[in-house]
């Protein structure tokens, strides 16, 4: 993010986001990179584009509530996965993901999200 264009400035500002559950950040990750693949997939290349930069945004915004909460297992497993989605959406996809595994595991985290909502 040094140096990048901001697009979640209100996120950034303050610490919404670190006050949210941490499902609830995951699943906001999740529904850009499935839009990244969404977009993708129909060749709207400049939309996939953006998607995914925003998804890499809002997980760079976790990594960093995550580094702060001093959890370093879960850092690490963050950490891999913006690898992961570097390497799908901008690289040459060496690791072989596919936007069905991101989906499904992006899902996980939707459902944990909406009980949280619902359950309050």
């Amino acid at each position: 993010m040094d140096g990048a264009m901001i697009q979640h400035k209100e996120l950034s500002e303050n610490s919404q986001w670190q006050q949210m559950p941490f499902a609830q950040q995951m699943a906001n990750v999740g529904s850009e990179v499935f839009r990244a693949g969404k977009w993708r997939a129909k060749g709207r290349d400049d939309r996939a584009m953006a998607a995914s930069e925003r998804a890499l945004e809002l997980l760079d915004f976790t990594i960093h509530a995550s580094a702060a909460s001093q959890s370093i297992s879960r850092l690490r497993e963050l950490l891999r996965l913006r690898e992961v989605l570097c390497d799908y959406f901008f690289g040459e996809n060496q690791l072989g993901t596919t936007q069905e595994w991101l989906n499904g595991y992006f899902n996980s985290f939707s459902m944990v999200a909406s009980r949280q909502r619902y359950s309050t």
